[in-house]
């Protein structure tokens, strides 16, 4: 329960509706606990959120182009560590 951030509290903080990250745990791009009557994020969250919360307020970015923006730097986080490890395997063959 110390790594989780109550959700009124983010809310107020980025100054978004509950809607904002109901909606985002609706599309998968984020993780709601709940516990008793209160929900609850992931403090491991919060820079995810950050970068969310930015391209909505102020690239004014809808759920749905958040969700493309997040699984198109997924892709590229995965297709670059597949090319360094491809890279390191070249080299092994070229010594």
């Amino acid at each position: 329960m110390e790594n989780l951030i109550p959700i009124p509290i983010l809310c107020a903080h980025y100054e978004v509706e509950m809607s904002f990250f109901t909606n985002l745990n609706e599309m998968g791009l984020l993780e709601i606990k709940t516990i008793e009557t209160s929900q609850y994020i992931d403090s491991d969250a919060v820079h995810e959120i950050e970068k969310m919360v930015h391209m909505h307020q102020e690239l004014d970015v809808n759920i749905e182009g958040i969700d493309i923006v997040f699984n198109l730097l997924q892709k590229i986080d995965m297709l670059q560590n597949e090319l360094t490890a491809l890279k390191n395997r070249l080299r092994l063959y070229e010594s």
